[in-house]
């Protein structure tokens, strides 16, 4: 004979819901089903303690929502397999940044050994890079200055019940 230890391992749903859960009113724990008229529990939003007070003081009908593991229990909140995986996601983030800013420094690191100025911003020396001229000399005619014309009048147009009229312009012959 089987004995009866935890309630979330005996979770079984008798017929599936094809309602939206994010059709639903409510917050991450509870939402009301318009279809069903029942309050639709999200097994996997509490932490494991809520869900077997909620299935163990429950009496009639239950609606639950819940995700499944590949071993067949039930994940909740405060799984520790699913705590592995924010902490192993968060260790990837906080490499990923650190080896960012030791690329920085160490870009600034080899700039500042191979310049001869910089600028200090604080306690912060930032180097300069230095522009070498170009050591060809420049030789030819000196090219004339450039006329500066009077400007030209504009022509104005004037506006016709919506519509623009041509300019008038005047031929010389």
């Amino acid at each position: 004979m089987t004995t009866f230890t935890n309630p979330l391992d005996n979770v079984r749903i008798a017929s599936p819901c094809a309602a939206d859960w994010n059709a639903m009113y409510g917050n991450e724990q509870k939402r009301f089903c318009g279809d069903c008229k029942l309050n639709v529990y999200n097994l996997s939003g509490m932490t494991k303690q809520e869900a077997e007070a909620l299935i163990m003081n429950a009496e009639g009908r239950l609606c639950v929502r819940f995700y499944r593991r590949a071993d067949g229990s039930v994940m909740t909140k405060d799984c520790p397999v699913g705590w592995a995986g924010v902490k192993h996601r968060a260790r990837i983030f906080a490499t990923a940044a650190a080896s960012m800013l030791m690329a920085v420094l160490t870009g600034v690191f080899f700039v500042s050994l191979f310049s001869t100025k910089s600028v200090t911003v604080g306690k912060l020396k930032i180097p300069l890079t230095r522009t070498t001229p170009d050591p060809r000399p420049l030789m030819g005619a000196i090219a004339p200055p450039k006329r500066t014309d009077p400007p030209k009048p504009k022509r104005t147009m004037t506006e016709i019940q919506g519509e623009i009229e041509a300019p008038v312009v005047k031929k010389t012959s």
